[in-house]
């Protein structure tokens, strides 16, 4: 099989530790997943990325002697990549793995999201979507069939369906007919794949497997419209099901809402998939309702503009998530590491006064620094959302 998930537990809030296994290798989730935009996640090398997050003994985590587990899975961007350096280039080199040096699982989205901002340089039919490159301004098509066709050239473990996200607010009708245009594009999308799967890369070197393809649920902010779309969804057995279209300026309540109403009409027994999202405090939350795989461009983001998560006690790692802002004078003189209840590479080597005097440099080794920290620190939050998971019924 392509895809296999299996449950072990699940709690009576509807939290679920369970794994996934990939061509590429398994996965436990609930699991957060590093954005790879380029074929990179910002500023954080590939090897550092498989070392990272806490080695847990028993339910205490202890200093990294030869690393961490690192990121099981991250994304890649098929926007980007089809336009630089292009989806054909890579599938000359062997797919989006072996371009990058990365050996484990991988997600592609459809570039969908990246269409829908490019509000201004955009026309939708219901054939798919003509753009503008925000690199050049050469024109551009792209429809399901072509979307699936560019990440098959990719070749990550896990595809989604091309669609369209509202923007918000959005009335219901637009919304309706948004939602109508995403699930028409999802059929073609599943039809494509079902056609070509077998083109991927990889083929030779994983027999009898292929790519998994993830729907993804639209509606905006009605919960009919939400419900809906999974249904309609679910009725063409997908692989796994994500929920789009959240994280795009409504407020976390509202969020949350559609979240847990959406989740109720997902199958049980599938991955579920919430794009885009979010602060550390939310991504616990959502595991703990029962989401299983949550991405973010948001650890790497906030690190390169000086803002480090931490615990509000270092040594209480269920205490509230505090938000730490480098860039201020109080840390020019402060010794102490950035959180000193985190066992990273960095948290284990620098101090904040050091970390302050490169972001005021303009070096760009903060960025990196910082942005190491952040990854554990989320990784960190999911391995301990995993062990809570495992020991409640």
């Amino acid at each position: 099989m392509s895809l296999h998930f299996e449950i072990e537990r699940t709690t009576g809030e509807g939290g679920r530790r369970a794994e996934l296994t990939l061509p590429h290798g398994k996965i436990q989730t609930p699991v957060f997943m590093p954005v790879g935009t380029a074929a990179t996640v910002k500023a954080v090398p590939q090897d550092i990325l498989e070392g990272i997050g806490p080695t847990v003994q028993g339910s205490q985590y202890a200093p990294a002697a030869t690393g961490g587990t690192g990121a099981e899975i991250i994304l890649a961007n098929t926007y980007h990549l089809y336009l630089r350096p292009g989806h054909e280039l890579i599938r000359q080199l062997g797919g989006v793995h072996r371009f990058m040096s990365w050996t484990r699982p991988m997600l592609t989205d459809s570039g969908g999201f990246q269409v829908f901002s490019l509000a201004k340089l955009r026309k939708i039919t219901a054939d798919g979507v003509e753009f503008r490159s925000h690199l050049d301004g050469s024109k551009h098509f792209f429809s399901p069939e072509h979307s699936m066709a560019v990440q098959i050239a990719l070749g990550a473990d896990i595809m989604m369906v091309f669609d369209e996200c509202v923007e918000t607010p959005a009335t219901w009708e637009r919304t309706r007919d948004s939602m109508s245009l995403t699930h028409a594009w999802a059929a073609r999308s599943k039809a494509y794949w079902e056609q070509h799967r077998h083109e991927v890369s990889w083929a030779a070197d994983f027999p009898n497997k292929h790519q998994a393809l993830f729907g993804i649920v639209q509606g905006g902010m009605y919960a009919d419209l939400r419900k809906e779309s999974a249904e309609r969804l679910v009725e063409m057995d997908l692989p796994g099901y994500a929920i789009g279209g959240l994280a795009v300026g409504e407020p976390r309540e509202v969020t949350r809402e559609m979240i847990a109403h959406t989740l109720q009409f997902l199958p049980t027994d599938k991955p579920r998939y919430v794009m885009g999202v979010g602060y550390p405090d939310e991504i616990e939350e959502y595991a703990h309702m029962g989401v299983d795989m949550m991405d973010c461009v948001l650890p790497t983001r906030a690190g390169r503009h000086g803002l480090l998560f931490i615990r509000e006690n270092p040594h209480d790692r269920h205490s509230p998530v505090v938000r730490l802002n480098i860039k201020k004078q109080d840390n020019a003189t402060d010794q102490r590491p950035i959180d000193e209840g985190c066992h990273c590479m960095v948290c284990r080597r620098y101090t904040r006064a050091y970390l302050r005097h490169l972001f005021a440099s303009g070096e760009p080794l903060a960025g990196t620094l910082n942005s190491i920290h952040n990854l554990n620190f989320y990784l960190e939050t999911m391995d301990r959302v995993r062990n809570d998971l495992a020991s409640t019924s």
